[in-house]
């Protein structure tokens, strides 16, 4: 009794196990859908040279090089650049997963110079999801890995969802 039991369990596991990874396929390629027609349309993000190198609902990485003409007078990356980074890291991983969301609060802190020729790294991470918002960590780290800035980002989930 006790082994058909197990057996008739572990099938239905199994069954619905497939069709969590088919719902994951089918969000993770919504996601990059959602993600390439932001992209394509986010101007200031094509002027950073930003590179999308993964995405998923709540999650992003993105890459960028610091180049000359993004210094400030100290010869350092200005602070905006990695807050640009990720503030488009937080609306990559937001939206994602199908509903479009806005930002309503972000913060940014500056760990360590950033200089022209460094690659910059911004890997977003969902940290809590309501109905109604989102809270966003995003790591923003140099080629050696060390980070180079801590972005924290709060994001209002309208009911619009996308539709592409």
């Amino acid at each position: 009794m006790f082994f058909s039991c197990w057996i008739a369990l572990s099938k239905r596991w199994k069954r619905q196990s497939s069709k969590t990874k088919q719902k994951a396929t089918h969000s993770m390629d919504q996601a990059r859908k959602i993600v390439g027609h932001m992209m394509e349309n986010d101007a200031f993000s094509q002027w950073l040279g930003i590179r999308v190198v993964s995405n998923a609902h709540g999650q992003a990485v993105l890459k960028m090089i610091v180049r000359d003409e993004m210094t400030n007078g100290f010869h350092i990356a200005h602070g905006g650049i990695s807050y640009a980074l990720a503030d488009s890291a937080l609306a990559f991983a937001a939206n994602g997963g199908g509903r479009q969301s806005l930002s309503i609060e972000t913060s940014i802190h500056h760990l360590q110079a950033v200089r022209a020729g460094e690659e910059l790294t911004a890997t977003a991470s969902l940290l809590n999801e309501t109905h109604k918002t989102g809270l966003y960590q995003i790591d923003i780290t140099n080629p050696e890995g060390a980070r180079v800035a801590w972005f924290k980002g709060t994001v209002y989930r309208t009911s619009k969802e996308w539709n592409l």
